[in-house]
């Protein structure tokens, strides 16, 4: 499990993007890169870290799922995932 400081200061930075993201945009199409300077750093979606929604890991996510590959293994073998199957040979 993440520490909750860090996955709690990667939703603070998700509301910060979202608040500035039509700013940013607009800013952008003008191309008023002072302007852009000008706005906070975590303003850009660049800053984002995928995080599993389960356990708050950052490494060895798996995009399609939302999840790390520890959570996911976890639920595909317990079938909790849907059209998952454990593959064998």
């Amino acid at each position: 499990m993440a520490k909750k400081s860090w996955i709690e200061r990667n939703k603070r930075k998700q509301k910060t993007v979202e608040k500035f993201a039509a700013l940013r945009a607009e800013l952008k199409a003008k191309g008023d890169h002072e302007g852009l300077a000008q706005l906070p750093r975590d303003a850009s979606p660049v800053r984002l870290v995928n995080r599993c929604q389960q356990s708050g890991r950052r490494r060895a996510f798996i995009r399609r799922f939302g999840l790390s590959r520890i959570a996911f293994r976890e639920l595909a073998s317990q079938g909790m995932i849907p059209g998952v199957t454990k593959s064998s040979w």
